[in-house]
């Protein structure tokens, strides 16, 4: 019933078990096993295999498949390797051991986010290069550090450097989210993080005393403003339902701090906020809203970013691009049904397409829960096996896609 070997297992299933007993935990990765993994399938498929450091101890793994034309612009497909903490005793089993259940679920951190995309995006490849196929287009497979942690040492600093240029990445896919119904969901922009530190000074003294103008009195106005901001955006959500989650701004209340005893009034409060902020949103406009927010609770209360992202793109979604044509092709061929959104989180899709990359968020695993870093993360292998079916269809199909009027 456990574990490794089993007589019977699929190989791509065993090869998904390994990766996902690496363990590329945060806060401290063991990347050195991950790239060392990644060279090895680079060397089983025929693949370059090319190393970039981009801080220290941060490497890209880049695995290309050369394409019969150079001309053209080339195929990203990208996943990260690391994955968030564990609290190991709310697991049903070791989350690093990836154990499979008679039922032929593999619970392990990782499974859903997002070592099932890289090792799908691998057995794709490998099942294309035996059948003897070539495409036009190069096929790049990115493996990156530290996207749990924002990606500022991965991604973010890959797209500013000269290796990146040279892939002359044209498009690309990313990670997405599970779905619990039939459908696969597929994600074209983001929300924007702006995670906001909000300071209030007033006037400190004895706790007995009935002291004016505190910073706990203006910082509670400010908190009340934004919770009621909040309650307004979630009625929003709820009372439309053509409306998604990542459609709407949503913000959380994360962090409140200051005081030193009981018995003192602080001079200085602050209050935390995580917003995540929808992409149609003008962004000056809303950061003019914060500031009202601030000033109407009075003089000493001001705000800064801990976190600010301002470069929200979208992607095509329109039948008349050639590359959301040849991705979305694939689904109608397939008889699957494919639903647009906007990732309410962040991923590292979008520092691709802050760079002029269009990029295509997608995990393909529907009927499934959505369990990306909870306890008892996993991922049925059947789910997984029909996911390396969809990228053997996908692949060539946006490897193949025509050369674009900016190509010719």
């Amino acid at each position: 019933m456990a574990s490794e070997g089993l007589e019977g297992e699929h190989p791509s299933v065993t090869l998904f078990r390994q990766y996902l007993r690496i363990r590329t935990v945060q806060p401290e990765p063991d990347y050195g096993a991950a790239v060392a993994f990644l060279e090895k399938r680079a060397h089983q498929l025929g693949l370059s295999c090319q190393k970039v450091e981009v801080a220290p101890g941060r490497v890209v793994t880049v695995l290309t498949w050369p394409g019969t034309n150079p001309r053209l612009s080339s195929l990203l497909l990208n996943s990260h390797t690391d994955v968030v903490p564990v609290f190991k005793e709310h697991w049903s089993h070791d989350p690093f051991e990836a154990f499979k259940d008679a039922e032929g679920y593999i619970y392990a951190r990782g499974t859903q986010d997002m070592k099932c995309v890289s090792i799908q995006y691998l057995e794709a490849v490998r099942r294309l290069k035996a059948e003897g196929h070539h495409f036009p287009r190069t096929i790049h497979m990115t493996f990156v550090p530290d996207e749990e942690v924002g990606g500022h040492q991965g991604m973010e600093l890959f797209v500013q450097r000269p290796e990146f240029q040279a892939l002359r990445a044209g498009f690309a896919l990313d990670e997405g989210l599970a779905n619990p119904a039939d459908a696969f969901t597929v994600f074209y922009s983001e929300r924007s993080p702006w995670w906001v530190r909000v300071t209030s000074i007033g006037k400190p003294g004895h706790s007995s005393r009935f002291i004016e103008d505190t910073a706990a009195e203006k910082l509670h106005k400010v908190v009340s403003s934004i919770l009621a901001f909040r309650e307004k955006e979630r009625q929003r959500l709820q009372s439309n339902p053509h409306l998604k989650e990542g459609a709407v701004t949503s913000v959380n209340l994360t962090k409140l701090e200051g005081g030193v005893a009981c018995n003192v009034v602080p001079a200085t409060m602050s209050a935390s906020f995580d917003f995540r902020v929808a992409p149609d949103v003008d962004l000056k406009a809303f950061e003019e809203q914060l500031q009202g927010w601030c000033q109407a609770a009075g003089e000493g209360v001001t705000f800064e970013f801990i976190q600010k992202w301002t470069e929200s793109r979208v992607t095509s979604t329109n039948d008349s691009d050639p590359w959301w044509a040849a991705f979305s092709g694939v689904f109608k061929d397939m008889n699957l049904t494919l639903e647009p959104e906007i990732f309410p989180a962040a991923t590292d899709s979008r520092y691709l397409r802050a760079v002029g990359v269009p990029a295509l968020g997608f995990s393909p695993m529907n009927c499934t829960p959505v369990l990306l870093h909870d306890h008892d993360e996993r991922l049925h292998e059947a789910v997984f096996l029909r996911g390396v079916d969809i990228y053997t269809r996908l692949l060539p199909a946006l490897a193949s896609v025509p050369a674009l009027p900016s190509e010719s």
